[in-house]
């Protein structure tokens, strides 16, 4: 299996659609899921030129199976935050791992940003163990900071910084 990301396009609409409905999965990003497509093409179109956002769509040799965004990218400080969502049918195989990694070269090699931060459940753990075998390192817990499946969660940021992921990158 062979992971890319390429970049979102407006015929994506459709997987972001499904994925964003999804109860399970937008518990686990702090979100309702309540999203309609005709919301997603003009949040598309109003997005489609911002250089402060990067939104792919992860592929593996067959499909799509996921999206990965970087976003409020800081011109000044060089930061973003990592998003990735993998279809609960493609989970288990890799591929947010995969594209894990991807996305952070990116963010390094190509923005030659500083920083990678993300902010995930503490109770997600398949999540943190993908982001530490990836070389974030927890940074902070934020109590109570979202409402999510009818309760507060307590939530990890973690980060990773250039030098880091390029000397990880070297050594692996």
């Amino acid at each position: 299996m062979t992971v890319r990301l390429r970049a979102l396009e407006r015929d994506d609409l459709p997987l972001v659609h499904r994925l964003t409905n999804d109860s399970k999965i937008m518990t686990y990003w702090f979100s309702e899921p309540f999203e309609a497509l005709v919301e997603l093409r003009d949040i598309y179109d109003r997005h489609v030129h911002d250089l402060t956002e990067r939104r792919f769509v992860i592929t593996d040799d067959v499909e799509s199976v996921g999206i990965v965004e970087l976003i409020g990218i800081d011109a000044v400080h060089r930061t973003t935050e990592f998003q990735i969502i993998v279809a609960p049918e493609h989970q288990g195989h890799g591929h947010a791992s995969a594209a894990t990694v991807l996305a952070l070269d990116y963010a390094f090699r190509v923005l030659n940003l500083h920083k990678v931060h993300l902010v995930v459940d503490v109770e997600n753990a398949a999540a943190i163990r993908i982001y530490r075998r990836a070389g974030f390192v927890e940074e902070g817990t934020l109590r109570e900071e979202f409402f999510a499946d009818g309760r507060y969660h307590d939530a990890l940021r973690m980060g990773i910084l250039q030098r880091e992921h390029l000397a990880q990158a070297t050594a692996g």
